[in-house]
């Protein structure tokens, strides 16, 4: 029995945690072309805190969300989570029942029309509608991928959602990485960046990561060529061309940005010669400042070929699901907290230490025993 009412974090305004109310919510009804998702695990992203905050400006000194469609669609008040895990309950009109029971991840994407190569105004559910941060959501069900794998927990499955996935296959696929190719990941303990080792992999190119050195271990394991210390800037491009043989990166995949832009310029154009294809900067991220000073002749006269990421399109969403299933994609999962306790999670994840490596899930309080209390930071 579906109740009518259920459990939800609700996002009422910009600003702090103190914006995160625990409320009962009516339930929502699966749509003609929808399915009704009964939520096991959501993945927690950066994204979460910062369009909560007001953080994504397209606008000089504007505090917004991003509206690349033309208007607002973070409206209040709304449900957050992007990467959602859950299990097929109901289906709306036009969706064949036989898929209730499927359990599946869902590609956040709310995308503005049916191409599947383009993906130019993008939004996501928990920004432009509600979204995992609940017991139940109601969801397309084209984008709700049925994810068998046995061997996958429902927490783990979370923690493999799109939207570090994708915006990471996105900025590969953007600047049109080659195997053989050497590829910096910056930001690389983050959902993101241990996403985009992965994905070098996968196409054969090589990554290098930047992160501290207490995480070179995991990194390496995960497929990282080397690890360069993200503490030590002022030597890093003969760090570089130690770990490379003295070859220039290819590409450089960019989640900081601020003063480190120029710097991984510098890793990319200390040798032309030696390069047989354009210096690429895929950028999908600011966590290091969200301005950064470049001289324009540098990028010209070195021909670096610049690409902005946010999110990616259908063809890489059902690709992503296809290595899942395959079981080339492999979890990172560091930890799980009870959907009544977001609050603590957003603490823990802007204050993390240095033990920190891959994603925080939030299960509903509900399905806490089973789905969340194996991998729980509650005590932490």
């Amino acid at each position: 029995m579906i109740p009518t009412t259920m459990k939800a974090m609700v996002l009422t305004g910009h600003g702090g945690v103190d914006k995160l109310e625990y409320q009962d919510v009516a339930t929502p009804q699966p749509a003609p072309g929808e399915v009704l998702v009964q939520v096991t695990a959501t993945a927690k992203n950066n994204t979460d805190r910062k369009a909560r905050e007001g953080l994504y400006p397209t606008k000089k000194g504007e505090m917004t969300s991003f509206q690349m469609g033309g208007k607002p669609t973070l409206l209040f008040p709304r449900i957050q989570g992007a990467d959602i895990a859950g299990r097929i309950v109901a289906v709306g009109e036009g969706v064949d029942e036989r898929r209730i029971g499927e359990r599946g991840l869902l590609d956040f994407n709310i995308y503005a029309n049916d191409r599947r190569d383009i993906n130019l105004t993008p939004d996501y559910f928990g920004h432009g509608a509600d979204g995992g941060y609940a017991e139940y959501v109601a969801l397309p069900s084209d984008q709700f991928h049925h994810i068998p794998n046995s061997e996958l927990s429902d927490a783990e499955l979370a923690s493999m959602g799109m939207c570090s996935y994708q915006t990471a296959y996105h900025m590969v696929t953007s600047a049109n990485i080659k195997a053989g190719e050497r590829v910096l990941v910056t930001g690389a303990s983050g959902g993101v960046g241990t996403a985009l080792i992965q994905l070098c992999r996968i196409v054969g190119a090589i990554p290098y990561a930047l992160s501290k050195q207490d995480k070179a271990e995991p990194l390496m394991a995960m497929g990282a060529e080397a690890v360069l210390d993200r503490s030590d800037m002022d030597s890093f491009v003969e760090r570089v061309k130690a770990a490379t043989g003295g070859k220039p990166i290819d590409a450089v995949m960019d989640l900081v940005g601020g003063e480190m832009t120029d710097v991984f310029i510098d890793t990319m154009i200390f040798d032309m010669n030696a390069r047989s294809s354009y210096p690429r900067l895929s950028i999908a991220g600011a966590s290091g400042g969200n301005i950064s000073e470049i001289l324009w002749t540098r990028i010209y006269l070195y021909q670096v070929q610049i690409f902005g990421v946010s999110h990616g399109t259908r063809e890489e969403a059902d690709q992503l699901m296809a290595w899942i299933r395959g079981g080339q994609l492999k979890p990172v999962l560091h930890g799980a907290f009870r959907l009544s306790n977001l609050r603590h999670a957003e603490n823990y994840f802007v204050n993390r230490g240095s033990n920190y490596l891959g994603k925080i899930v939030i299960v509903p309080d509900a399905q806490w025993d089973e789905h969340g209390q194996p991998w729980s930071l509650e005590t932490l």
